[in-house]
């Protein structure tokens, strides 16, 4: 028998899925979102749960100024710069296999420190938003400016830069780690520096999201990849989501904020 919430909520509801180091077909990805939506909808007995995939966050802002998504499934980066505007709450955290952006490293050729890097061509995919660069993947330990940037469009293309010789560095996240060992020549690349972990996916509401839909959320979003979920968030590289408090990201905000 359906609860309460299906009768609260009948206007469709939207989610906003930003993925600023998605690789691989849009289209495919999308086909999981909408899996993921059914099994969402499913757990809070919403009839309509309609999601949109972006992997880059400019793309995504026409989405919500038009649909005001209540939630969204956001890569760090897209949650620290939406977050004033939208009023985005963090919800959950939830790690995601091969989306990346869980952890940076800086890797070479040749080098083996990342003092050496400095001043040297640093290849990278990952300039999109400097200030998540600079203020919080770096820790401090670097600026882009310390470097010259070149600047690349897809992740393999940035190692191919180091083991051509067109970098000497490259600035890559952990699933461009992982492929090093899969591409012609990715194994005489190595990591002279590695950032903190980060959350790879993290859960939000977004400040139009209605208080009693939030409640319902926060409820079901640690169970979602269970039971008849396990199979459509396996589908989607989604691992379980785990629930935080408002402020836990705190340090990284005031750091971003600058």
């Amino acid at each position: 028998m359906p609860t309460a919430h299906a009768a609260v909520f009948e206007e469709p509801v939207s989610i906003a899925v930003i993925s600023e180091n998605g690789t691989g077909s849009t289209s495919a990805a999308q086909g999981y979102v909408d899996s993921l939506m059914e099994a969402i909808g499913r757990a809070n007995d919403w009839s309509t749960v309609v999601g949109k995939y972006f992997t880059k966050r400019s793309k995504a802002k026409t989405f919500i100024k038009e649909s005001k998504p209540s939630f969204g499934f956001l890569s760090f980066g897209a949650y620290l710069g939406l977050r004033k505007a939208q009023e985005l709450q963090p919800l959950a955290v939830a790690d995601a296999t091969a989306t990346g952006g869980a952890q940076y490293f800086v890797v070479s050729k040749e080098h083996f420190t990342l003092d050496e890097c400095r001043g040297q061509a640093l290849a990278t995919n990952h300039t999109g938003d400097p200030r998540f660069i600079d203020a919080v993947v770096s820790g401090d330990a670097f600026d882009l400016s310390d470097f010259t940037v070149v600047e690349t469009k897809r992740p393999v293309q940035t190692l191919k830069a180091v083991i051509d010789g067109e970098a000497a560095c490259a600035l890559v996240d952990d699933a461009q780690v992982v492929a090093m060992s899969k591409i012609d020549g990715g194994a005489m690349l190595h990591p002279v520096w590695g950032s903190e972990k980060l959350p790879a996916i993290v859960v939000v509401s977004f400040g139009s999201a209605a208080a009693k839909q939030v409640e319902s959320f926060k409820g079901t979003i640690e169970a979602i990849c269970e039971g008849n979920g396990k199979d459509v968030c396996d589908a989607a590289g989604l691992k379980a989501p785990r629930r935080v408090e408002t402020d836990a990201f705190a340090a990284q905000q005031t750091a971003y904020d600058g």
